[in-house]
């Protein structure tokens, strides 16, 4: 007698639901909200009627011309230029260190897992942990100065602009450096051998091996982390609002804590906060898009099309050959 077969499909559904529940009630349902709101006039904590406006852009427009918000998006692309510049560059150099066969360097595991461990601390801590050590007067960094002999009198370096950015860009690249080599070490990894073998048979130097062979097969790599490094920089927070919560004068105000504030801080403007959310979320898409069309592959896009119209002749030849032989 044949046996049914058991189909176990209907428990993987099963187990799938609390995700799915999870999923539409904390992410799905806010998102939806929030891209609805930004067309109302919903503001203020309690209210649960709003209308949507009769120019349905009139939030978009009142946050494009906010003169804080211009500020904040010129000071959040600066500081992620800043930070991200040498960020890649710290780490592509590690990643031609740490991936070199000819120099076999010793102790690479603990060497990674150090230079990884700053991206394991909560970046509220960091703040907080570097808003003490540049604190007015008696912060660690004054009195280490003061020992030296350097200045004479306590300094208040939160209040100067271009420090207190800097510090925060600082604060970001030390922070990723570390993940973005891991990753970049990973891609590397995944190159055939013995594209590097060749190389080191013709007599190629280590740096012709890095720029040549190297680097043009992370294309992709270097996509993801440009990509991720651009959503992450655009949706600073939890850094520059607790280290100097935007001061002095908008000085590190970044989008994320410009719409935090046009949220909670007093003013509950829901629906300004979710139009300014928005905008965000399209520049950054505009972005994301710009950064696939310049590093995209043109030749490894052309040779997979030459690849499927190979597979389609050689399956229409199959056929034809079936077809004869019956």
């Amino acid at each position: 007698m044949r046996r049914k077969g058991v189909s176990y499909a209907k428990y993987g559904y099963i187990f799938s639901i609390p995700f799915v529940l999870a999923y539409i009630i904390f992410h799905l349902y806010p998102l939806v909200f929030t891209t609805v709101i930004g067309f109302t006039d919903y503001k203020g904590i309690g209210k649960t009627n709003f209308k949507f406006l009769e120019d349905i852009f009139a939030n978009f427009k009142l946050i494009l011309n906010n003169p804080s918000f211009q500020v904040s998006l010129k000071n959040t692309f600066g500081m992620w230029l800043v930070n991200f510049i040498p960020q890649i560059l710290l780490a592509l150099l590690l990643t031609a260190w740490f991936t070199n066969n000819r120099r076999k360097i010793k102790g690479q595991g603990f060497f990674k897992v150090v230079l990884y461990m700053p991206n394991i601390i909560t970046q509220a801590t960091i703040a907080i942990l570097f808003s003490q050590l540049f604190a007015y007067p008696t912060g660690p960094i004054n009195s280490l100065l003061q020992n030296m002999g350097l200045i004479d009198s306590p300094s208040f370096f939160l209040m100067n602009k271009t420090l207190s950015r800097g510090i925060i860009s600082f604060i970001q690249f030390w922070m990723w450096y570390g993940y973005t080599m891991i990753i970049l070490v990973s891609g590397v990894l995944g190159i055939n051998p013995e594209l590097f073998e060749a190389a080191e048979i013709d007599g190629a130097t280590s740096r012709q091996t890095f720029f040549k062979i190297t680097i043009p097969n992370l294309r992709t790599i270097l996509l993801f982390t440009l990509v991720t490094s651009l959503v992450g920089g655009l949706n600073m927070f939890d850094i520059p609002k607790l280290f100097n919560n935007g001061l002095p004068d908008n000085a590190t105000l970044t989008s994320s804590v410009f719409i935090y504030n046009q949220a909670f801080s007093g003013s509950y403007l829901y629906n300004r906060a979710a139009a300014a959310s928005l905008i965000m979320f399209f520049i950054i898409a505009i972005c994301s898009a710009a950064l696939f069309l310049i590093m995209y592959d043109r030749d490894a896009a052309q040779i997979r099309k030459l690849e499927k119209k190979q597979y389609k002749a050689l399956r229409k030849l199959d056929k034809e050959a079936r077809r004869v032989a019956k």
